[in-house]
């Protein structure tokens, strides 16, 4: 096969684009043309001495290809035949002439037509070429002889071929390769370089070839062992039914032996295990025993008692995982990563601590855990113990009782197929005691790393290993867990979430989830003030629970707007004054500060579940017999802390300034509103103290200042908890002065700059620097 040189063809030329297929030159290819451009390139062709380019497509699902969309080298090719299909397509037969690339774009409206530049170059045939075409016909017909799609008679053919850069053409045509590996070839100008890729190319694919026929032939050996064994089975089940003998148990027997040799159990347990097995052989199969050994032996063999997931303690992956799913939580994410750093560095041998998360509802406990699994690739289980009153529930049921299993801890190990989980004990505060025995006493050996590695299920009656798992409990409170439970377990407190922090939970994880999953994804957007009024005014709590249900039914409101009205397009903002026309009327009242000073008026600060809270403790002084009246639902401690703040009142009314007459002739009311809600606790001592002298001087107590801690009778200011929450809620109240204990001065330290910003702190030890602070004049 001879061809002109390159001067003898035009170098404009009408483009036929084409899919899945490149035309090497010195082929002749059949093809397929139908789209209107292409045939219009066809007739143009026809009418210029039957010379088209052939450029292949990037993508062939383009039915109307742009330049963009082509290859920048195609084939010069001749039209040697055209037949017209039924189906009005043509069958074109082209021969390939030479390599062209496309240098501009002379026409794109009815069809594309282009300027190209020829790209053919020949190459002497020297020793080095020879070897390669030699290695590149002995690869290729090895190629030919693993591929089944690649006739052998092109292997003869390619036998008389002289010319490399005609065989290296050849060849690639022949090769069944993806689409862009055959253009890369296409492009290889150089020949000795187009037969080195192509050698490269060959070798690559006959790898893979012989790797494929060797695993058919693994599959094919299988499935004639297999058959051959399903055929010997048959006939000996038949033969055993002839004898009356179906041998049923002896397969099943020895299935389950086998089984036990893989499981990896330790050796006690499997001694344990062949033993029932050796039972359950001389059991008849419809028995009721035998039935409780089988399920035994499956919950023995199913346990991972040896399988495991790699801990990958990464600290600064740990470090984005807990950042990416918690906001805020600074103390708590410091603390973990100060786990997860020596869990690293003492990675044998070690001791598992048990965690616990101790914090109000929704602050995200349950997730924190989920984050730790996450961070450490472990997998993760989770369980439930609240309201659990059944020891059994932990332990299991031994197997002389009907449908006996084992505990739950052990399921979970199961269900996760791994011995070391992220396991979560869940409500770890909530559990109950009664005649069937105390779950929390039964948990103590969970959670012991002294016992944890030989922990004995009832069930089982064997020693499992739970000290490669990683314990992780929560809990509301710490007062209802049992001291030895306790003990067991290192507590980190997690505290309710600030107005700010739960702006911006809200913006980074609350808003896209729910939007999500009601389907309003990218049409509702939510304004920082409407966020922060469903938080004051709808949502009163530490966590975030509340504040996502408010979100979540804004979503489901907005979601039927569009669904009714047909508003697919429309986007919506919650503004301030759209969220009561969303939600109704608020729920909640702002706590505000007083709008004036007043006599006998003291400002608190509480502390309770749903986070810090502002106080107000009034008094009044007036006639009677010398008796202490308190009202407003007042527990226990805060009724004593009253009448020890009215006893150091009386004992020091002298260095107060008071001048009473006569005790006997006065009753002292105190009173906190909100009479239905339960107070209790020593915090707001020094307040009452300071409503009752405020009273006493008939002077009143500036509006702008807050207080807490606890009174004693000499006098003194003890320190109180939930600094932090307090210092918020007056905060919130816009209070600029808090009062507190000098002991709680480290609490203030350790908060954030925003928290602390435009108020000020007064550290007292006494409650007459009190009264000089908080009273007026």
């Amino acid at each position: 096969m001879s061809f002109a040189s390159p001067q003898s063809y035009p170098d404009v030329l009408p483009v036929i684009p084409v899919r899945d297929m490149v035309v090497f030159p010195h082929m002749i290819v059949p093809m397929f043309v139908g789209r209107p451009k292409s045939l219009k390139a066809l007739e143009e062709s026809m009418l210029r001495g039957r010379f088209v380019l052939v450029v292949a497509q990037r993508d062939f699902q383009v039915d109307d290809p742009t330049p963009s969309d082509l290859y920048g080298m195609g084939t010069l090719c001749q039209v040697l035949q055209v037949m017209r299909t039924p189906e009005n397509t043509f069958k074109v037969l082209v021969e390939g002439l030479l390599r062209a690339k496309i240098s501009e774009y002379l026409r794109l409206e009815d069809f594309m037509e282009v300027r190209v530049t020829f790209e053919e170059r020949q190459v002497a045939v020297d020793r080095e070429i020879q070897a390669l075409m030699r290695s590149v016909l002995d690869q290729f017909e090895r190629y030919a002889r693993l591929h089944p799609k690649v006739p052998q008679e092109t292997v003869l053919s390619l036998r008389n071929v002289e010319m490399p850069g005609q065989l290296a053409d050849m060849v690639a045509s022949n090769m069944v390769v993806k689409l862009e590996e055959k253009q890369r070839l296409l492009e290889m100008v150089g020949v000795r370089e187009r037969l080195e890729e192509l050698l490269r190319l060959l070798t690559s694919e006959i790898e893979i070839l012989e790797l494929e026929h060797r695993i058919h032939d693994r599959v094919r050996r299988e499935l004639e062992r297999s058959q051959k064994e399903y055929y010997l089975r048959e006939q000996l089940r038949v033969i055993r039914e002839e004898l009356g003998d179906t041998g049923e148990a002896d397969a099943e027997i020895a299935e389950l032996e086998a089984q036990i040799e893989r499981s990896g159990m330790p050796s006690e347990v499997k001694k344990k295990a062949l033993n029932e097995l050796s039972r359950l052989s001389k059991m008849p199969l419809i028995s009721a025993e035998a039935t409780v050994v089988r399920t035994y032996l499956d919950w023995l063999i199913n346990l991972p008692w040896k399988r495991q997931t790699r801990d990958k303690v990464d600290i600064g992956f740990a470090k984005q995982v807990l950042d990416e799913d918690h906001y805020g939580l600074e103390e708590v994410k410091e603390r973990i990563l100060e786990f997860l750093a020596v869990r690293k560095l003492v990675s044998k041998n070690r001791k598992a601590q048990i965690l616990c998360f101790v914090g109000p509802p929704g602050v995200g406990k349950t997730s924190l855990a989920r984050s730790i699994a996450r961070a450490l690739g472990r997998k993760f289980v989770n369980m439930s113990l609240g309201g659990m009153r059944d020891e059994a529930e932990i332990r299991g049921h031994r197997r002389t009782y009907v449908g006996a299993l084992p505990g739950r801890i052990i399921q979970k190990i199961r269900n996760a197929g791994v011995k070391n989980p992220v396991f979560l004990l869940d409500e770890v505060d909530k559990i109950g005691l009664d005649f069937r025995g105390d779950p929390a006493a039964a948990l103590l050996e969970v959670l012991d790393p002294e016992q944890n590695h030989s922990f004995t299920d009832h069930f089982l009656e064997v020693p499992f290993d739970l000290s490669h798992v990683l314990f992780i409990t929560t809990a509301n409170v710490t007062h209802t867990i049992p001291r030895p439970l306790l003990d067991r377990m290192e507590v980190i407190e997690i505290p309710g979430y600030a107005e700010e922090e739960k702006l911006h939970i809200a913006k980074r994880h609350l808003i896209p989830k729910v939007t999500t999953e009601h389907g309003v994804g990218g049409r509702i957007s939510f304004t920082d003030g409407a966020i922060k009024r469903i938080i004051r005014e709808y949502s009163r709590e530490a966590g975030v629970r509340s504040l996502e249900r408010n979100l979540a039914k804004i979503c489901r409101k907005v979601a039927r707007r569009i669904v009714e009205e047909g508003a697919s397009s429309s986007r919506f903002s919650v503004s301030v004054r759209d969220v009561e026309s969303y939600l109704g009327a608020p729920r909640y009242h702002r706590d505000r500060a007083l709008d004036r000073d007043e006599i006998g008026v003291a400002t608190g600060l509480a502390w309770t579940e749903l986070g810090g809270d502002v106080m107000f403790v009034e008094s009044v002084v007036v006639e009677g017999s010398g008796k202490v009246i308190l009202t407003g639902n007042l527990g226990d401690v805060m009724q004593e802390s009253a009448k020890a703040a009215l006893t150091f009142i009386r004992a020091n009314a002298e260095t107060i300034g008071l001048k009473v007459e006569s005790w006997d002739k006065l009753d002292v009311h105190v009173h906190v509103p909100e009479g239905a809600i339960p107070k209790d606790g020593p915090s707001a001592g020094i307040s009452i103290a300071t409503s009752i002298c405020s009273s006493l001087l008939r002077r009143p107590v500036r509006r702008d200042v807050a207080m807490t801690g606890e009174i004693t009778l000499r006098g003194n200011v003890l320190p109180v908890g939930g600094i932090r929450e307090k210092i918020l809620a007056a905060r919130r109240a816009g209070i600029s002065t808090v009062i507190l204990p000098k002991d709680n001065e480290k609490d203030v330290k350790e908060m954030s700059g925003w928290a602390k910003e435009g108020m000020r702190f007064v550290f007292v030890t006494s409650a007459l620097e009190v009264f000089k602070h908080a009273i007026v004049g």
